[in-house]
């Protein structure tokens, strides 16, 4: 494990999430400054095909992330950190950070859900959105989508950096 990627992430993705978990967002100044250095830092590392290597990764974390996002099941702020992921890992690690960031994300809904007493409603969001149903559901903004949602970056967190150890 190369610390000098560990560490900027293991920081960024706790922070983030503590302000996730705090607020349900997650900021600009904490997200844009971690995908640029990302690409900054691989390309610094391994010139061309490092950047090649970070764009990659910023793409598989949109073509990913991007389509929960289009269809409200996940907010822009995480598929930015997502795609900050991207830039520092690459593809091939995201696409193995993505599974575990799926799994961790499940059991936390699922968790959340259990503990608010909304497993009906959260079964039938998570069908909806299933079936590509997305004007079915609440606006993000609203009460009934923000009391049926969870923040996203512990499990983006959580996800990435047990892909660390798995590699």
């Amino acid at each position: 494990m190369q610390s000098v990627i560990w560490w900027p992430n293991l920081i960024v993705l706790a922070v983030a999430s503590v302000i996730d978990l705090r607020t349900r967002r997650i900021p600009n100044w904490l997200v844009a400054p971690f995908l640029l250095s990302g690409f900054m830092v691989q390309t610094a590392m391994h010139g061309f095909r490092g950047a090649a290597h970070s764009l990659a990764g910023v793409g598989v974390a949109a073509a990913l992330f991007g389509i929960p996002c289009f269809f409200r099941a996940m907010g822009m702020g995480d598929f930015k950190l997502a795609a900050g992921v991207g830039a520092w890992i690459g593809p091939s690690q995201f696409l193995l950070a993505s599974v575990t960031i799926a799994i961790a994300g499940g059991v936390m809904a699922v968790g959340y859900a259990l503990l608010r007493g909304s497993m009906g409603a959260s079964l039938t969001r998570a069908g909806d959105l299933l079936l590509l149903r997305a004007g079915s559901r609440p606006r993000m903004g609203s009460e009934a989508a923000k009391a049926q949602s969870i923040p996203y970056a512990p499990a983006i967190a959580v996800g990435t950096l047990l892909s660390f150890f798995a590699r």
